[in-house]
């Protein structure tokens, strides 16, 4: 019998052979715990971690889909400051759905394009 975890990473496995970041594109993915949500931008080329964001930084309480969306912004905020413009979503392994999809639209209403 198969977890949820491992019907994720299974998911995860085959998001991960098709999306790569770039120097050009670099790749915004996402980590949803229970309580916390964490969004990366990586260039899988040199390995580097080019802007973060997560709920832990906010202080205010809030549902999670609110607290995702402010996540989206900042991440947003980050990578633009790091020179980022575009870059490649991977949902890793989680439905676009919920969290995942508010911080997504807010990361694109932020400015970043994917």
């Amino acid at each position: 019998m198969t977890t949820k975890t491992d019907r994720r990473n299974k998911i995860k496995l085959g998001v991960r052979s098709k999306v790569h970041g770039t120097a050009d594109r670099p790749r915004l993915t996402v980590f949803r715990s229970n309580k916390q949500i964490y969004a990366q931008v990586i260039d899988d080329l040199s390995g580097k971690t080019l802007a973060s964001a997560s709920s832990l930084k906010l202080s205010e309480k809030a549902p999670k889909k609110e607290i995702a969306a402010k996540v989206g912004e900042l991440v947003a905020k980050a990578a633009q400051e790091a020179g980022v413009t575009s870059v490649v979503f991977d949902r890793n392994g989680y439905l676009y759905h919920g969290r995942i999809k508010e911080l997504a639209d807010a990361a694109r209403n932020g400015g970043l394009k994917f």
